[in-house]
């Protein structure tokens, strides 16, 4: 069974510092803060996103 490791987090863009995204994470194997480049519709570009708490 799952021990429930698996948690949500949301992702920020760090321009215009809007929440975009939501995803998960496994705490076990990535417990730092995760940082991504996607897509912001706000900003019409790509920058990265980072873990919010």
């Amino acid at each position: 069974m799952a021990t429930g490791q698996r948690i949500a987090v949301t992702m920020a863009c760090e321009e215009c510092k809007r929440r975009n995204y939501q995803t998960n994470k496994s705490r076990r194997n990535t417990p730092d803060r995760i940082e991504f480049r996607k897509f912001c519709k706000w900003c019409g570009k790509h920058t990265p996103h980072k873990e919010t708490r």
